[in-house]
């Protein structure tokens, strides 16, 4: 329903009782002149008279009202909340409604002030813990690399997943954080790849994954973090999901990285939501080790620096995914 009639509706609800007023004392005023058989042409004159004054009233008002109820649909469309201090009150009752409002707001300013706060000490927290717990991890990795033996190649590929969930925990918690915590930079296209592939190249190896990548002297202007973490994410998956297949790395066009891997696909009905936080899939579900986040943070994090990502994929033959890196201002040689 319009705004108007909303309007419109409310002023004839409000005058409904002055209008049946004017209509009583007529009838009352008839019966009167009738029993004393008085002429009643000025009582008709009256009534009309009645009737004009209260339909001007009610024009007037629903003007009035329609000015206001245009007001608050502005005040209201600014989402900064302040709005509720530019109320002008009027009557008693709009005034106490104020004070409410107000009241309300300033309490939820406080709370939201609050769960920033508390939220901030929760990634200092973690942001600690996670520098702490890789001081551990660094010292086994030390210790395991000393003696290449099959076993510890196999623990180093486990520890390698532990550190990595380690990572995924600050990069969680990161995402919404009001802070900016982007560094943006024009950053060599090849060479965050090439990190990428370097921090990942046991996960290759232990999975017998083969990768084929030609390098690229495209540069973009990104957040070299986030950038990464889409990158590395996307890769882990395909290691995971194509154990002794092929993982291609390509750059095309004017910088769209494609990431593409021949294992198990992704069946059609779970391709829409493998970026729902906690969704699985089937895939996920029958190989039992699939948390549901990695994906889901890397969409979070394309987003954050405005990177679309497009997937492709049939089961038996692979899944592509393609970062458009071309949005994010790439500079032509």
């Amino acid at each position: 329903m319009k705004r108007s009639t909303k309007v419109l509706r409310d002023t004839l609800k409000r005058y409904s009782v002055a209008y049946g007023v004017v209509i009583l004392i007529s009838i009352i005023n008839i019966i009167v002149f009738w029993l004393y058989n008085i002429f009643a042409e000025p009582l008709i004159y009256s009534s009309i008279i009645g009737f004009v004054v209260v339909a001007i009233l009610t024009l007037l008002s629903f003007l009035i009202g329609l000015k206001k109820a245009s007001e608050r649909e502005q005040l209201v469309s600014n989402e900064s909340g302040a709005w509720a201090y530019d109320l002008n009150p009027e009557t008693l009752a709009e005034e106490d409604y104020c004070a409410m409002l107000n009241k309300a707001v300033s309490k939820l300013s406080e709370l939201d002030m609050k769960s920033d706060s508390e939220r901030q000490e929760m990634i200092d927290y973690y942001t600690h813990w996670v520098h702490q717990i890789k001081t551990p991890i660094s010292v086994m990795r030390l210790n395991l690399k000393s003696n290449d033996t099959e076993e510890n190649r196999e623990l180093l590929s486990e520890l390698f997943r532990i550190e990595r969930y380690v990572d995924m925990v600050l990069q969680y918690i990161r995402l919404d954080a009001k802070t900016n915590d982007l560094v943006i930079g024009k950053y060599s296209l090849d060479d965050i790849i090439r990190e990428s592939i370097r921090k990942y190249a046991s996960q290759f190896i232990a999975s017998k994954v083969r990768l084929e990548y030609e390098g690229t002297d495209k540069e973009v202007i990104t957040d070299r973090k986030w950038l990464s973490c889409i990158i590395e994410q996307i890769l882990s998956n395909a290691i995971k999901y194509a154990p002794e297949g092929k993982v291609t790395i390509e750059v095309i066009g004017d910088a769209e990285v494609v990431i593409r891997d021949d294992g198990i696909g992704i069946s059609a009905e779970d391709l829409p939501r493998i970026f729902e936080k906690g969704y699985t899939g089937n895939n996920g579900r029958e190989g039992l080790n699939s948390s549901g986040l990695g994906l889901y943070l890397s969409k979070r994090a394309a987003d954050k620096i405005n990177v679309p990502i497009k997937v492709n994929s049939e089961p038996s033959k692979g899944t592509s995914f393609m970062l458009d890196l071309s949005k994010s201002d790439i500079l032509r040689d």
